[in-house]
C-alpha cells in the first residue's frame, strides 16, 4: 500500500449558500431533544445577527474545519454574521492555511482499519476518519517560518501575526480563493489564537527563534497576554456581544473571560448577551470544554436569558444553523465592524 492509494478522495466543504435549511429548522422547532435545541440555537444566532450593534464572536475548537465546515466559517465572516474569530492554532494554521497553500484533506478511515503505525510509515496523519499528508503539512511550518523572518523582530499578538499572514495570502500567496485567514483580513475581522504555539506556527516560529538566537540576533515572539488585552479592548468598545462557540477549550474560555478582564482593568462591561455552544463534552468531569453556559453565568461571563447548549457533533448541526441564518437574510442589514482598525 502506497500513500497515493490512501490520499485519493478529498473532503468537500459544504456550501451553505447552496442549501436552504429553513424548512428543516422550522420543523425541528416542534420536535424535542437536540432538534429543538438546534432550532433554538438558530433563533438566538438570528437575534445576534439582527442586532446591528452586537459584536459576534466565533470560537472554534476541534477539527470541524478539516471535516467539511471550513467554507461555513468563511461564509459567516464574508456575510457579516461574525465580527471576531477566536480559535485553536490547528483550525487556523494546520487546516485553513494548509488548504490556502493548495493542499487538501482526504476521506480516510477510522482506527483499526489501516494500522496507525502503517500511516506513520507513509507520513499520513489521521484525524478520526480524515487523512492529511504530513509532508504537505510541513509547508505550514515553513510558511510561518518565512513570514517570521520577513517581519520586524519584536513581540506580536497572534492577531497581529495572523493579520500579516492574511496580507501575505492576499498578495498572491494563496492558491485557494476562500481561506478564512485571507477572508478575515479582507473583511477586517481579527483572528485570535491564544495558544498559538500549539500548531504548525509553533514549529515555524520556533525554528525562526532557534536560528536567530543561535546567531545572536533578535527574533519575533508571540505575546499571548497582549492577545487577551486586545480582545478585551474589543469587548470594552462595543455595547453588546454574542458568542457562537464550536467545541470548547481555550478559545471558549478566552472569549468568555473578556468580561472579567475588563472588570480587572477598571471597566464595567455587560456579560455576553448571547451565547451558543455546540459540544459533545460531558459536563460531569468539571472541565472548561464541558462547562455549561449557566455555569459561566456564575462567573459573571454569560447572561442567562439568551443562551443555548447543543449537544451534537459540530458537522451535523453547524451547516444547518448557518444556512438558516444566511437564507433568512438578517446579515444584509449589518455592516462590517472592522475591529482591526482599533489596533
Amino acid at each position: 500500500m502506497e500513500k497515493k492509494d490512501l490520499l485519493k478522495e478529498t473532503v468537500k466543504h459544504i456550501d451553505i449558500k447552496k442549501y436552504n435549511s429553513t424548512e428543516i429548522i422550522d420543523a425541528m422547532r416542534s420536535m424535542s431533544f437536540t432538534s429543538r435545541d438546534t432550532a433554538r440555537a438558530t433563533d438566538i444566532l438570528m437575534k445576534m445577527v439582527a442586532e446591528k450593534d452586537c459584536t459576534n464572536i466565533l470560537t472554534i475548537a476541534g477539527s470541524t474545519s478539516a471535516a467539511g465546515c471550513m467554507q461555513v466559517y468563511v461564509d459567516m465572516v464574508r456575510n457579516k454574521m461574525v465580527d471576531v474569530v477566536v480559535s485553536t492554532g490547528a483550525s487556523i494554521i494546520d487546516m485553513d492555511l494548509f488548504e490556502a497553500l493548495g493542499f487538501k484533506h482526504y476521506i480516510g478511515t477510522k482506527e483499526n482499519v489501516i494500522p496507525d503505525t502503517k500511516l506513520r510509515e507513509l507520513y499520513i496523519d489521521r484525524i478520526y476518519d480524515t487523512f492529511i499528508d504530513e509532508e504537505e503539512l510541513q509547508a505550514c511550518d515553513n510558511a510561518t517560518y518565512e513570514l517570521a523572518n520577513m517581519l520586524e523582530a519584536r513581540p506580536y499578538s497572534s492577531r497581529e501575526f495572523i493579520y500579516e499572514l492574511g496580507k501575505w495570502l492576499h498578495n498572491g500567496r494563496s492558491v485557494k480563493k476562500d481561506s478564512l485567514i485571507q477572508t478575515c483580513y479582507e473583511c477586517g475581522v481579527p483572528i485570535f489564537v491564544p495558544a498559538f504555539s500549539d500548531c504548525s506556527a509553533g514549529f515555524g516560529i520556533g525554528k525562526h527563534q532557534w536560528e536567530r538566537s543561535n546567531a545572536g540576533k533578535p527574533y519575533l515572539s508571540i505575546d499571548s497576554v497582549r492577545d487577551f488585552i486586545e480582545l478585551t479592548k474589543i469587548k470594552m468598545s462595543c455595547p453588546e456581544t454574542g458568542l457562537f462557540m464550536v467545541g470548547g477549550g481555550t478559545p471558549k474560555n478566552f472569549a468568555q473571560d473578556t468580561v472579567v478582564c475588563a472588570e480587572i482593568l477598571g471597566h464595567e462591561v455587560p456579560m455576553h448577551k448571547y451565547a451558543i455552544q455546540i459540544t459533545v463534552a460531558d459536563v460531569r468531569d468539571g472541565a472548561c470544554s464541558s462547562s455549561t453556559l449557566l455555569e459561566a453565568g456564575s462567573w459573571g461571563k454569560v447572561s442567562e436569558e439568551l443562551q443555548q447548549m447543543v449537544y451534537a457533533e459540530g458537522t451535523t448541526v453547524i451547516p444547518m444553523i448557518a444556512s438558516y441564518v444566511y437564507h433568512n437574510g438578517a446579515w444584509r442589514e449589518r455592516e462590517y465592524k472592522n475591529w482591526q482598525k482599533i489596533f
